[in-house]
């Protein structure tokens, strides 16, 4: 009898743990109507044209070729891929030490990490018009600084409107990918920096030989995520630059835009938003595949 109750629970405890399909649904119909529904809709739009206005007009491929014979929307890929390398090369860094350092026991760790966050309970629209009047060239902080900003209007060209961009984006998003990082930090083993210790190593030695290679996986998911917020930047471009001077930060999203809200031109809109699918698409699965991302393991996947 009780070998037969032994068995029960073993048969039982073996299917725990792991949800079967029914747990997907929810989350299945959910993104079925709210993403999958919605781009199948933008696709069709892509081959009419409408302004807005009355029934759409099938149109074909002319969307699609105005599109890319548009110099400025293969300037404006161009300006997605560097502001998203950008993101990318400085927010990466700077949230991996921030997250070991906030992970530790230092006194009033707490409170600094606290105020660390507060720019990233702010939305991006209110952190762009915070920044639009701090770097103004009128009044703001540049005015009265000539020796470090020259003319003060850092908006006024190229490399200091997407210099502004990248920063306004650090100061937002970097304390979001630190706290990806401070998780990370703190699952991996004390008794592997106890054996470093033991063996004579120091902190640095400590934090490039046992902390960078714990924190792989948290670091390839946050730069999937950087890459994919980088090539939807919008609202930073249109409360900060516009995408000037001239069209030297008009990115896909803000050209996109321009083209159906501002031209009431949808159907090339529509077009513009699936190339920057498709781009944000082929861009994540490249970082997938060469970081190994597709075959990441978990020692906590279910009962086996």
């Amino acid at each position: 009898m009780r070998g037969a109750s032994r068995r029960a629970r073993e048969r039982y405890g073996s299917r725990v743990g792991r949800p079967g399909f029914v747990w997907a649904v929810p989350a299945t119909v959910f993104f079925g109507l709210f993403a999958i529904t919605p781009l199948i809709m933008v696709a069709a739009l892509s081959f009419t044209s409408w302004s807005g206005l009355g029934p759409p007009r099938f149109v074909g491929v002319d969307n699609w070729t105005r599109v890319f014979a548009d110099p400025v929307m293969i300037e404006s890929v161009w300006l997605s891929l560097l502001v998203t390398f950008l993101g990318v090369a400085i927010q990466t860094p700077l949230s991996v030490l921030l997250g070991v350092w906030a992970a530790g026991q230092q006194r009033n760790r707490a409170v600094l990490s606290a105020i660390y966050f507060v720019p990233l309970l702010l939305s991006t629209t209110a952190v762009s018009v915070l920044w639009r009047a701090v770097l103004d060239p009128n009044f703001g902080v540049p005015s009265r600084a000539a020796w470090l900003f020259g003319d003060g209007n850092l908006f006024g060209t190229q490399a200091g409107a997407i210099g502004v961009l990248a920063f306004v984006s650090t100061w937002q998003f970097t304390p979001f990918h630190t706290l990806i990082h401070q998780g990370a930090a703190r699952a991996v083993p004390r008794v592997l920096y106890e054996a470093a210790e033991i063996d004579g190593a120091g902190r640095v030695r400590q934090f490039f030989h046992i902390t960078l290679p714990q924190l792989r996986n948290s670091v390839i998911t946050s730069t999937i995520l950087m890459v994919v917020g980088g090539l939807t930047t919008f609202e930073t471009v249109l409360i900060l630059t516009q995408g000037g001077p001239g069209t030297d930060t008009t990115i896909t999203a803000y050209y996109m835009y321009q083209k159906a809200f501002k031209g009431f031109d949808f159907g090339a809109g529509a077009a513009v938003a699936l190339v920057l699918v498709v781009a944000a698409t082929l861009v994540s699965l490249i970082v997938v595949r060469v970081s190994g991302y597709d075959r990441m393991r978990s020692d906590m996947e279910g009962v086996s």
